[in-house]
C-alpha cells in the first residue's frame, strides 16, 4: 500500500465499519441502473456492434457518474470535511477492481461481442460481495448472486436479445437492492 493509500484515523475500524454501514448508499446503484438503461434502450434501437460500445462507455462511467450522484443524495463521496475512512478506501478498491475486470471482458469482445453483457455484468457485479462483508448487511450478497444467475440464464436463453435482456434484469437487481437500501435508511434515521 502506497503512503497515500494509506488512511490515518484515531477511530477504532470497529467505529468506522459503523459509520460506513450507516450511510444511504443510494449514488452507485443509481448510476448503475442509468448506465445499464442506456445500454438496454440502445440495444433495442442501435446494432449490437454499436451497443457493445455503448457498453464500455456506460459501464466505465459508473464510478464518475456515482460521485457525480452522490452530491444529489448527500453522501458527497468527495467531501474533504468528512473524516477519513478506512472503508471508503475498500470501497474505491472495489470499485477500482471492477474496472480491471475489464481484462478479461475485452478478450472474449474480440471474439463475440454479444458477450460483453455477460462478462461486464458478472464481473463489475463482484464488488456487491465486499461490500457485504463491509456493511454487514446481506443485500450484498443477494445483488451479486441474483444479478449473476440471471445474467447467465438470459445469456443463453435470448441470444439475439442479449444487450437488451441482460441489461434490464441488471436493473431490475439494482431496482430491488436500492428499495432495500432506502427501506435500510429510513428504519435507521426515523425519528
Amino acid at each position: 500500500m502506497t503512503p497515500s493509500a494509506t488512511v490515518t484515523t484515531d477511530r477504532s475500524l470497529d467505529i468506522q465499519r459503523s459509520e460506513f454501514s450507516a450511510r444511504r448508499f443510494l449514488a452507485m446503484p443509481l448510476a448503475g441502473s442509468i448506465a445499464w438503461i442506456v445500454v438496454g434502450v440502445s440495444g433495442m434501437i442501435l446494432p449490437s456492434r454499436t451497443v457493445a460500445i455503448i457498453l464500455f462507455i456506460a459501464t466505465g462511467m459508473i464510478a464518475y457518474l456515482g460521485m457525480f450522484i452522490s452530491r444529489l443524495t448527500g453522501e458527497n463521496f468527495l467531501d474533504k470535511t468528512k473524516p477519513k475512512n478506512t472503508f471508503d478506501a475498500l470501497f474505491f478498491y472495489t470499485v477500482a477492481m471492477s474496472l480491471l475486470v475489464y481484462a478479461i471482458g475485452l478478450p472474449f469482445y474480440l471474439v463475440d461481442h454479444t458477450s460483453l453483457p455477460l462478462s461486464v455484468g458478472i464481473l463489475t457485479g463482484l464488488m456487491w460481495l465486499p461490500f457485504s462483508w463491509i456493511t454487514q448487511h446481506w443485500v450484498g450478497i443477494f445483488h451479486s448472486v441474483v444479478r449473476t444467475v440471471l445474467i447467465l440464464a438470459l445469456w443463453y436463453a435470448f441470444p439475439q436479445q442479449r444487450f437488451v435482456v441482460i441489461p434490464f434484469a441488471i436493473v431490475a437487481v439494482y431496482a430491488f437492492t436500492i428499495a432495500i437500501f432506502e427501506q435500510r435508511w429510513r428504519r435507521n434515521h426515523s425519528a
